[in-house]
């Protein structure tokens, strides 16, 4: 039973981890920020801008944006026939019901005893 809890919580891990792989440029840019800010930013020479390592940032999201589109495999609608076109154009077939007239009657059935004595619960006696 326990190399079964160890396998599960290894994929669990593995998962985790690939859902946070887009994250990890803005972690990385949060906790080195000096150092990016300093030593690799692309517009050192512009300060005016007040980059402070934002344009590493992007560079970062973008190269990781194009390494997730070329690892995209390419599907070609062609060889899967079956699919929502084909689906929506079965013709329907027309049903019995039809707009006339309503066929349900109301009737109403309710009734009640009166009486006109008032009810008393009885009392305790202690």
């Amino acid at each position: 039973m326990e190399l079964k809890a160890f396998w599960a919580s290894f994929f669990v891990f593995l998962y985790v981890l690939a859902m946070l792989r887009p994250v990890f440029p803005l972690f990385e840019y949060v906790v080195d920020q000096d150092y990016i800010a300093e030593f690799l930013c692309i517009n050192k020479d512009k300060v005016e801008l007040h980059c402070n390592g934002k344009c590493y940032l992007m560079q970062r999201l973008s190269e990781q944006n194009e390494e997730k589109k070329q690892n995209l495999p390419k599907i070609a609608m062609e060889e899967y026939p079956i699919g929502f076109i084909d689906v929506l154009a079965i013709p329907r077939q027309k049903t019995g019901i039809t707009k006339s007239a309503s066929v349900l009657q109301y009737s109403n059935n309710y009734s009640f005893l009166y009486s006109d004595s008032s009810f008393r619960p009885p009392s305790l006696s202690v």
